[in-house]
């Protein structure tokens, strides 16, 4: 599940930019502002809390079909905690987590038709330097501020560094030029996306728990891989890669998601009725109504992904 979008700001005239003015109104009320200490050396940048209204807009955005797949994977996340038999706070970890995969939905959702710089300005919207959005990929907008209510301060600055390094390792991703380098790296890029939900669940835990988070972190690798498979050819179509995906290249990433599934269904086999859901439902996912892609928004050349994990 891979895709890209420009960054930049695209402007609108006339009856746009009054149309464009009342959706920002909607969308950017300010219910709270208050100084945001964790961007990186701007201590005047503003942290927004979004009233109810944004809230339901969230909402509204988490019922669309075409999310639901990642809607689901909060659930199945808590499962795995009960089976670790680890104590926390559910509702915490619930709302953390569906917070966090509706933003990796959307911006899948969003980044199919457009360049790597995205990543850059999703990083931007989250050190809050970002003062305006196109209106019409506003729904990126409401799931990075929702998530970013959702990021406990103890961790805010983990979860950004983390955030980083899967934009970096995704950019590495998009050149790699040999599948057996294509595989390698959607297996960090997977990691470090399961990593993510981890740490920002971490502080509605009792404790570290280092098994689950290397769990976590193989169960997004072999994610990353199942969405290859099932994804490469619409990938190539898109020039989301840097290969040529030939029969050969595609049997090589097959054997590798099985090779790296099966091993994991041996070590945790009370999982694997969870770890055929997830499959099932990722299927299940590709052939569900898809929304058209996500406009350009002007600058320069270069392609993005995020992936889905468990």
């Amino acid at each position: 599940m891979d895709c890209s979008i420009n960054t930049g700001i695209c402007g609108a005239k006339g009856a746009d930019t009054r149309d464009s003015f009342q959706l920002l109104l909607q969308l950017n009320c300010v219910a709270e502002q208050k100084l945001d200490y964790n961007s990186r050396g701007d201590s005047n940048s503003r942290k927004m809390t979004w009233d109810k209204a944004n809230l339901d807009g969230w909402e509204t955005i988490a019922q669309d079909p075409r999310y639901a797949h990642f809607i689901n994977i909060p659930e199945r996340i808590i499962r795995c905690l009960d089976y670790f038999k680890i104590k926390c706070n559910q509702a915490k970890v619930r709302r953390a987590l569906r917070a966090y995969y509706l933003f990796i939905g959307v911006v899948d959702d969003a980044i199919d038709s457009g360049e790597i710089e995205m990543g850059q300005h999703i990083l931007a919207c989250f050190y809050d330097r970002v003062r305006a959005f196109d209106r019409r990929i506003l729904q990126v907008r409401v799931t990075i501020e929702v998530l970013k209510q959702n990021i406990d301060d103890e961790i805010r600055t983990r979860v950004l560094a983390k955030l980083d390094e899967l934009y970096r390792a995704v950019i590495a991703e998009r050149e790699a030029a040999t599948i057996e380098a294509y595989v390698q790296q959607r297996k960090v890029v997977g990691s470090l996306t399961a990593e993510l939900s981890y740490l920002l669940i971490r502080p509605f835990l009792q404790g570290d728990e280092p098994e689950l988070r290397n769990f976590l972190r193989n169960v997004g690798a072999v994610g990353c891989l199942v969405d290859s498979v099932i994804d490469l050819r619409h990938d190539a179509g898109l020039n989301l890669v840097s290969f040529t995906p030939t029969g050969g290249a595609f049997l090589i990433l097959l054997i590798r998601t099985l090779t790296e599934g099966l091993r994991l269904s041996i070590r945790y086999p009370a999982l694997l009725g969870l770890f055929i859901e997830a499959v099932v439902d990722n299927v299940r996912d590709r052939f569900r109504v898809r929304a058209p892609a996500a406009p350009r928004l002007v600058t320069s050349s270069g392609k993005e992904g995020v992936p889905s994990a468990i």
